[in-house]
């Protein structure tokens, strides 16, 4: 993997913007759903959701993005009445705590981003990269907020039993899916200076796919936009730690180390963003990996 310096940007949000490819970005996921895979049920109650919004701040988060649907693999679908009854009240309660904080809804609801952005959200995350909702595009480009448009094969109700994917095909696959999504962003008025991409980690890709993905992640510089990368506790990092737990996936709470592993490479891989559960280790495991890219650059003069 050639370490090449990260192009730079700077991402214009709703009212701010950020400057990337200096200093990676983190961005700390607050899900307040009962059943997501990781935290599920945990951050449910407002006030615990601000604690835990709080605490990731504290310990260096830029960004939170908050969720109120989970998108596991066959998690259940739930209204867009529903998910904002979730994520409102906290988006209001950690921007009256923190009024500067960078928030970003996680949602492929346009009604969701839309009530979202209007009580203080920066942010659209939508995995479905505009894919699922046909009005989210028009509802972004309306707001005038930032956007991360992520790359999805399938529901998450599919993804058992979707076919494989060739290892070569795998990047050639994303890099076409996310360029129809940028398009239909472009189309609704969405400028590129407000699009982050994301190649989808886990989202309708098996196991191996995903290792496929991150060794390529570099190849999606040729989209010209920067790059969010959101490995944290997925399941194929789970899967290759099978020899240290009896062959059975390592659990949720001991992918720190793994998840560490995949954050290192891909900054190294060109990502400026990544999201993640466990966002000290992720501070300070991107410090070193920007270090590293930092003397790369030196030395290439």
């Amino acid at each position: 993997m050639p370490l090449t310096p990260r192009t730079r940007f700077e991402w214009q949000l709703r009212t701010l913007s950020i400057a990337l490819g200096v200093e990676t970005k983190i961005m700390g996921i607050l899900n307040v759903t009962p059943d997501s895979f990781s935290d599920g049920g945990r951050f449910v109650v407002v006030e615990a959701a601000m604690e835990r919004a709080l605490e990731m701040l504290d310990e260096g988060a830029h960004i939170l993005d908050v969720g109120g649907e989970s998108t596991r693999p066959n998690a259940v679908p739930i209204s867009a009445d529903e998910e904002q009854a979730r994520v409102l009240p906290v988006i209001e309660a950690i921007l009256m705590e923190r009024t500067d904080a960078v928030i970003s809804i996680d949602t492929f609801h346009a009604a969701t981003a839309r009530r979202a952005v209007a009580a203080g959200a920066e942010i659209v995350n939508d995995v479905s990269g505009f894919t699922w909702d046909s009005a989210m595009a028009q509802i972004c480009g309306e707001m005038g907020c930032g956007v991360v448009l992520m790359h999805t094969r399938g529901r998450s109700q599919q993804w058992a039993s979707l076919p494989a994917i060739a290892k070569d095909d795998v990047v050639p696959m994303v890099l076409t899916g996310l360029g129809e999504s940028i398009l239909a962003a472009q189309m609704a008025g969405v400028a590129n200076d407000r699009i982050v991409v994301d190649p989808g980690f886990g989202f309708g890709k098996k196991c191996d796919e995903n290792y496929s993905l991150l060794a390529g992640l570099e190849e999606l510089r040729q989209l010209g936009l920067p790059v969010l990368s959101g490995t944290s506790r997925k399941g194929f990092l789970g899967a290759s730690l099978k020899h240290l737990y009896d062959g059975e996936p390592a659990p949720l709470s001991e992918r720190v180390n793994a998840t560490t592993a995949a954050n290192v490479a891909s900054v190294l891989a060109g990502a400026h963003i990544l999201r993640v559960h466990d966002v000290r280790a992720a501070v300070e495991s991107a410090a070193i990996a920007d270090a590293i890219l930092a003397a790369a650059a030196v030395v290439a003069g």
